[in-house]
């Protein structure tokens, strides 16, 4: 039996993971949105960050509008790939083939 993927499996990376997922491929939300669909505190949700780019699961960009900073997040196509092992893992232990 595969083993879980402990990055994703965290409950806060978890509900981020699945954020990015719903979102089409390439597709990039913005931290403060992010922030406000995890429930997370601008400090928590940027620790998980880290640690799923480290990962190699998402893509952090960081530019201007206008003036003002702005920090936006997408999965990349590793972390696709690495969710989707996570679902499937899921599953096989919720249909009892685990």
């Amino acid at each position: 039996m595969a083993q879980m993927d402990e990055t994703i499996h965290q409950a806060v990376r978890l509900k981020i993971m699945a954020a990015l997922k719903a979102l089409p491929k390439n597709e990039q939300i913005e931290f403060v949105r992010l922030r406000e669909i995890v429930g997370a505190t601008e400090g928590n949700l940027g620790a998980h960050i880290t640690t799923l780019e480290k990962s190699g699961y998402i893509e952090v960009v960081k530019d201007f509008n206008g003036k003002k900073p702005r920090t936006r997040v997408a999965m990349t196509t590793a972390g696709r790939r690495a969710f989707q092992q996570y679902v499937d893992h899921l599953r096989s232990i919720l249909d009892g083939d685990a």
